[in-house]
């Protein structure tokens, strides 16, 4: 089926094609014959009751630098000139985020939004994983000072990180006997009014944080993040290599357990982070992945995800 497809993304020009799940689904959208626009949340705008955005047709090839064919800029009437958004922009998860997704969500019934921009804004990343305490490991989310000094003295050995950060930026973790708890949260708490999320170390993580990708609330494929020497977070983007996985019994308990309410929510293609067997992260925003999983195993998450978005336009 071909579709008119507009891309609320960062700036194309900065993407890694070998890497970029977004630049892979406007790829595969291509080899379908879709019409593509990209624009950025910036040139989003509700206007007199009206949902437009400064957009440009692009054309991708999959050459680092001359990859994005950028045609003159217009501005697209998203309720009319499109069949499908992808809300697809990187985090923080910050007041912006939300707006856009807000505004967004104005489309419904109109023209489809994927992930469900109420749901993307409803479902927070750290703290979807709350619903299932059966799945995740000893985990706190409180500003409470004291608080997080009990919970430390309780499990020794934590993890500290921002409730809405992403990509392992601002994750530390704090061994036994280290005194920074005070310094750290001094400096979390200057930063933002927000609470903090304080888990128990997983030892684990030194073999691998998995990244498995559900598409409507199936799971299709598993890549595992390894950190590097000495580090605690295996973020790609912190330097974490990944390497060829399989789903184990974990990964599909999980699974089963949020497949249902992921489907019922709208959020169709998602990443979630296993350590371990636990569960600790929910990623419905902008999750990454699916380069690394079709060249370890063959499985071809975009095109399962554009099969999907074709079944539920038509």
């Amino acid at each position: 089926m071909s579709l008119r497809v507009a891309v609320q993304m960062d700036p194309i020009e900065t993407v890694d094609v070998d890497a970029d799940t977004t630049f892979a689904l406007m790829e595969e959208a291509q080899a379908r014959d879709m019409a593509l626009w990209v624009y950025q949340p910036d040139h989003l705008s509700w206007r007199e009751g009206r949902i437009v955005a400064r957009a440009r047709p692009v054309t991708v090839k999959h050459v680092q630098g001359d990859h994005a064919d950028l045609g003159e800029e217009l501005e697209l009437d998203l309720a009319e000139d499109v069949d499908v958004i992808l809300m697809r922009q990187d985090p923080p998860f910050d007041m912006a985020y939300q707006t856009a997704a807000h505004i967004l969500e104005g489309l419904k019934g109109k023209t489809l939004v994927l992930n469900d921009p109420a749901w993307v804004r409803s479902s927070p990343e750290k703290i979807i994983p709350l619903d299932y305490p059966e799945l995740i490991p000893p985990t706190l989310i409180s500003r409470d000072e004291k608080a997080i000094r009990a919970f430390r003295e309780k499990y020794e050995d934590i993890i500290i990180k921002p409730l809405y950060g992403n990509g392992g930026a601002g994750v530390f973790r704090l061994k036994p006997g280290d005194g920074n708890l005070a310094s750290l949260l001094e400096m979390f708490f200057a930063q933002s009014r927000e609470p903090l999320v304080t888990q128990a170390f997983l030892p684990a993580v030194s073999a691998g944080d998995k990244r498995v990708l559900l598409i409507d609330g199936e799971p299709v494929g598993a890549i595992n993040r390894v950190p590097q020497k000495g580090e605690t977070r295996s973020n790609m983007h912190v330097g974490g290599v990944a390497e060829q996985s399989d789903l184990d019994e974990h990964d599909l308990r999980i699974c089963a357990a949020i497949g249902p309410m992921l489907k019922e929510r709208g959020l169709v293609l998602v990443g979630i982070d296993v350590i371990g067997g636990k569960l600790t992260e929910i990623n419905v925003t902008s999750p990454t992945g699916v380069q690394e999983l079709k060249r370890f195993s063959g499985i071809d998450t975009c095109a399962r995800f554009w099969d999907v978005v074709s079944e539920k336009v038509s």
